[in-house]
């Protein structure tokens, strides 16, 4: 294994909470080439750290790490950047990257009227 994507969520102590990203990773995961993981800021399993040691377990060489997350507040500005410093420097045949969160994508703004139409009842007046 030479390269993965590691999707990063929040994390909830609620299951129902956490259906949705579960959905998200399999469906995502159908359609990747690379290897794709889950993993969770805290609340929940698998933590960031945990997948970090898989994949280096596993001789995953790369892997990138897209925040689920709208845009980067401090988690993203300064807890994840330190956590990555430390994991890649206890798994140093392991270069992670943090990707920018998926909301400041120009994609995401077309993902997101699309869904919006979508679900707009067209003969509904205002």
């Amino acid at each position: 294994m030479h390269d993965a994507l590691i999707l990063l969520a929040h994390g909830s102590r609620d299951p129902r909470w956490r259906a949705p990203f579960d959905s998200l990773g399999e469906g995502l995961a159908e359609r990747l080439e690379r290897p794709l993981r889950l993993a969770y800021m805290e609340l929940c399993e698998p933590s960031l750290d945990s997948v970090a040691a898989e994949l280096a377990a596993a001789g995953c060489r790369r892997a990138e790490i897209l925040p689920l997350f709208f845009a980067a507040g401090r988690h993203l500005r300064e807890d994840v950047p330190g956590q990555l410093e430390r994991l890649n420097a206890e798994h140093p045949d392991l270069a992670l990257t943090l990707l920018p969160p998926v909301g400041e994508h120009p994609a995401f703004v077309d993902a997101l009227a699309m869904i919006i139409e979508s679900r707009a009842h067209p003969t509904a007046s205002r």
